[in-house]
């Protein structure tokens, strides 16, 4: 992983910074985000603060990372290094905890034994980046950490997470679930419009009777907690605006994950969303001052295999090295690095870099 200098400086002012309390990491799949999320967590947990890192994402690189076996949707201290916690959202559980703080008792469980409640706490789509932002804001209320690292999912699902709060209030003021709440509370076959009876006829033919009177059932039970899961999400979502977050965005020198970055800075930067910067992982070294028609004369003047392995490993690095600036250039992204011999696939040695 190759840094600017500058960038260096700004990570570590930002990991020091008490002022920070919360490092959103985010990127497309497969460009390094998991290990700086956790490089970052370790480094600010060596500077004694209380630091806990938090996945998002449902792979488990996060916990290999760490070279932990496996995390839970607790806060679990990592043994090996003094200060750390981890964990790894459990979107279900998450769920259950959020509607038996929000709900009574008695409604609580009548929601929790809801079969389309069951379903949507476990498959629908954003239900993850919901509870995500849930789980953040829970966090950030228990005020017990210096810093909060985030380890987001690949950068479109990241951007489910930001847009939760939104989605869920479109979604429950929408005219299905204002016709599934209205069917709830006074039963199907009360209905007494024609147009509702025709369209009730219609959705009962897709979704099934039985999965329709739940999905009514949750609906009107849910009405009366909404706003206290709206009002949490939109207030977490506050606070990621607030100077006191931070967002960095991680990308390799390809096309795609460089396309993928640009789409997600400007999009922060429309939400108001306080950046840091942007961290380009796996960039070849600058190679040594021999070109590659010097090395090819001299690939065809040796036979010895050593020579030909490292002329040829040269040429392919030279060529790498050009096509990445080049790329890097066009998107006026200027890479003054610093370089490091070490393994930085390893968070412990991503930390040091950070030193």
């Amino acid at each position: 992983m190759l840094f600017k200098s500058w960038l260096i400086t700004l990570i570590n002012q930002l990991i020091e910074n008490v002022n920070k309390k919360v490092v959103l990491v985010c990127g497309s799949g497969g460009v390094g985000k998991t290990t700086t999320a956790a490089a970052i967590a370790i480094k600010s947990a060596k500077l004694d603060r209380k630091t806990v890192v938090i996945t998002i994402d449902p792979a488990a690189r996060l916990a290999q990372a760490l070279g932990l076996s496996n995390m839970t949707n607790e806060p679990n201290q990592v043994p090996t290094q003094p200060n750390l916690w981890a964990m790894q959202l459990d979107m279900k559980r998450t769920f259950d905890d959020l509607v038996t703080r929000i709900a009574s008792p008695e409604k609580a469980n009548q929601i929790l034994n809801n079969s389309f409640y069951q379903t949507l706490a476990t498959t629908f789509s954003g239900t993850q980046e919901y509870m995500a932002m849930e789980k953040l804001g829970e966090l950030i209320d228990r005020d017990e950490w210096d810093l909060i690292v985030v380890d987001t999912p690949p950068s479109r699902s990241a951007l489910d997470f930001l847009d939760a709060p939104a989605r869920l209030s479109l979604f429950l003021n929408g005219k299905l679930a204002r016709f599934l709440m209205n069917s709830g509370r006074s039963g199907i076959t009360k209905i007494l419009s024609a147009g509702f009876s025709i369209f009730a006829t219609t959705v009962g033919k897709i979704l099934g009777n039985q999965v329709l009177q739940d999905a009514s059932k949750f609906i009107a039970l849910f009405d009366d907690v909404f706003g206290g899961f709206q009002q949490r999400a939109t207030k977490t979502y506050q606070v990621l605006k607030d100077p006191q977050s931070a967002f960095i965005v991680v990308a390799t020198p390809e096309s795609a994950a460089l396309k993928e970055a640009d789409f997600f800075l400007k999009r922060l930067a429309d939400d108001g969303m306080p950046i840091v910067g942007l961290i380009v992982n796996r960039c070849a070294r600058k190679p040594a001052a021999i070109s590659i028609r010097e090395s090819e004369t001299l690939l065809e003047n040796t036979e010895e295999t050593n020579a030909r392995t490292i002329l040829n490993l040269h040429i392919a690095n030279v060529r790498t090295y050009r096509q990445q600036q080049l790329l890097l250039k066009e998107r006026k992204i200027d890479l003054a690095v610093e370089e490091s011999s070490e393994d930085l696939s390893d968070p412990q040695m991503l930390a040091n870099l950070l030193s």
